[in-house]
């Protein structure tokens, strides 16, 4: 794997399962928790080498930021991230079918 496909395969850290992406699976529309400093480009082309076949459309990007949680006595934070909603043409992807 080359340098540049092994970036990109870091982009996408995981999808994010709620209940509205799970229902937006049915307007072929996946939501994942993204790396921090990716942009819209390598998103794109992230998530075309990891399912093949698939052309992304549009590609909507949004920043979680961190909100205090107690938990016991002790304060602390939730994590930071990003996550995009990506939306394809064609088929769905099968990962997500029945889901």
């Amino acid at each position: 794997m080359s340098e540049r496909n092994a970036r990109l395969s870091e982009l996408l850290i995981r999808p994010c399962v709620t209940e509205k992406a799970t229902s937006l699976v049915a307007e072929n529309q996946y939501t994942f928790i993204v790396a921090r400093d990716a942009n819209k480009i390598e998103l794109s082309q992230a998530f075309e080498l990891l399912f093949p076949g698939r052309k992304v459309k549009k590609i909507q990007t949004t920043k979680i930021y961190s909100h205090q949680k107690r938990v016991g006595r002790k304060m602390g934070h939730t994590p930071e991230g990003k996550k995009a909603l990506f939306t394809i043409e064609g088929d769905p992807i099968e990962l997500f079918t029945g889901v």
